[in-house]
């Protein structure tokens, strides 16, 4: 069946010091493992002729698409806090660009597809327990609505690549609003290429920041965007208890997008300093410290945005302040605004991040699940039973008083009881990507070559609020006594 794809391609347009380009390298015998059709069709794709032949060829790197052309960009990156001047897609193809049906353009890319001239002395190749991690888990970031790269399919290529161990390979395609990151700000940047960095202004504002394109001060607009768009991210990872675990700058998205799932997890007890990554030895990047890391980022993004905030290096530096300093209040607006959702409250009162704050604490203390306790809460709102939730602490009584002072704030509410639980479970989900039910999964599919585990599980992520999936077994956390989960990178 012929595959056709309407590409657009214009970061492929840009001055080719922005990528090289780079064909994928073919593989040996290439098998479909998961296809997203629901995705396929938004982008205007036939999900049945990329399931076909032909399809998983192209999905494989074996077969490059009329209109595509195979790119790796260039970028730069703080690496956990020392600067590495070239980094650049090592195992990643950026096939081109497609505009949805919604009229968003959208980037198609195979991670996995080959060696690019960037790859420094990697192979360019993935393993499957990664490609299939990160297709849960981004599609599962995607249907708790928060802003992400998406998965539209993962090959098995029918070779193995070498980590620790030899590895069935795989290749995921990805598709985000753009791979653009601060890293690739940081690329030129580092290079004092003015030119090369107001091109790249240029590109971004107008694929991201449309409302900034008439600004005479398109640099200034895009770090306001881009500063904007990032303390609401970070916000809604806290609310899902996302843990990404390795925020570098070449990890960072100019888009607002969670981009590159490498050694993330979920939280399962609430713990504000939980590290899962079994490279972030020192808890750079643990779950709390996350809004301070994004800032940090957005830091590096104004540095090399600096030459054209202004003529006079004090002014633009001046201009770069005032713009990080409104991080923080953008982000406790949306960090306010989630927890009153989560607990189903419409009115605002000045002391609702004390009561946050109060069960947050109450929940460390007394190793809470996180998804849990505020799941139940919905019921708790809704019938004063309180027995579902305090039953997630350690020593339980360590709620009731909480839970008095909860329903004495709920009486100020004007709605009713049933409607507040409805809205609750919408924003309280029964099932996130539990980390012992990912690693069954990938365990399945690495060691066994079965994908029932992995498809039973996305099955189970796609819907993770519906009201009965709190029967779910995915909804279950670990054990109490469960060894913690340690995730690796996969590079």
């Amino acid at each position: 069946m012929t595959i056709s794809v309407p590409f657009d391609n214009s970061y492929a347009r840009l001055p080719e010091t922005f990528f090289r380009r780079t064909p994928p390298t073919p593989v040996g015998a290439p098998k479909l493992a998961a296809l997203n059709r629901t995705l396929a069709r938004e982008l205007g794709l036939d999900p049945e002729a990329l399931s076909g032949a032909d399809g998983v060829n192209a999905l494989a790197g074996n077969a490059v698409l009329p209109g595509s052309e195979p790119i790796a960009t260039a970028y730069a990156g703080h690496q956990f806090g020392h600067f590495v001047p070239q980094l650049g897609d090592g195992r990643a193809i950026l096939l081109g660009e497609v505009v949805d049906g919604a009229g968003l353009r959208r980037d198609i890319q195979l991670k996995g597809a080959g060696p690019t001239p960037f790859s420094r002395r990697g192979d360019g190749r993935a393993a499957l327990g990664p490609v299939l991690r990160e297709y849960l888990v981004s599609e599962a970031m995607a249907a708790l609505g928060v802003p992400t790269t998406r998965a539209l399919a993962a090959v098995v290529t029918g070779e193995q690549v070498y980590r620790e161990t030899a590895l069935p390979g795989a290749v995921l395609t990805r598709v985000a609003a753009s791979h653009i990151r601060v890293g690739t700000f940081q690329f030129f940047a580092a290079r004092r290429d003015a030119d090369a960095l107001k091109a790249l202004v240029e590109h971004v504002v107008t694929r991201h920041y449309r409302d900034a394109a008439e600004r005479p001060d398109k640099a200034l607009a895009l770090l306001e965007g881009v500063v904007a768009r990032q303390a609401a991210l970070i916000a809604q990872w806290l609310h899902a208890g996302f843990v990404h675990g390795v925020m570098n700058t070449d990890n960072c998205s100019i888009a607002g997008e969670t981009i590159d799932y490498g050694p993330c997890a979920f939280l399962d007890a609430y713990n504000p300093m939980a590290v899962y990554s079994s490279i972030d030895e020192h808890g750079r990047y643990a779950f709390a410290r996350q809004p301070a890391i994004a800032h940090w980022n957005l830091t590096r993004l104004a540095e090399s945005l600096i030459p054209l905030l202004a003529d006079d290096v004090d002014q633009a530096v001046a201009k770069a302040t005032t713009t990080l300093d409104g991080f923080a209040p953008a982000f406790e607006a949306a960090y306010v605004a989630g927890y009153r959702r989560k607990l189903g409250l419409e009115t605002e009162r000045a002391d609702d991040m004390d009561l946050v704050q109060d069960l947050l604490d109450r929940m460390a203390e007394g190793r809470a699940d996180q998804t849990l306790t505020f799941r139940r809460l919905g019921a708790f709102a809704e019938t004063r039973d309180h027995a579902g939730v305090r039953d997630l602490f350690d020593e339980p009584t360590a709620f009731d008083d909480w839970g008095v002072r909860y329903h004495e704030r709920l009486a100020a509410e004007p709605d009713a009881a049933a409607e507040r639980r409805a809205r609750m479970d919408r924003a309280n989900p029964a099932i996130i990507p539990r980390n012992h039910h990912v690693d069954a999964a990938l365990r399945a599919a690495v060691e066994d070559d079965d994908l029932a585990p992995f498809r039973a599980l996305s099955a189970a992520l796609a819907d993770p609020f519906a009201r009965d999936a709190d029967a779910s077994p995915y909804a279950a956390p670990p054990a109490r006594d469960a060894d913690p989960i340690r995730t690796f990178c996969g590079t």
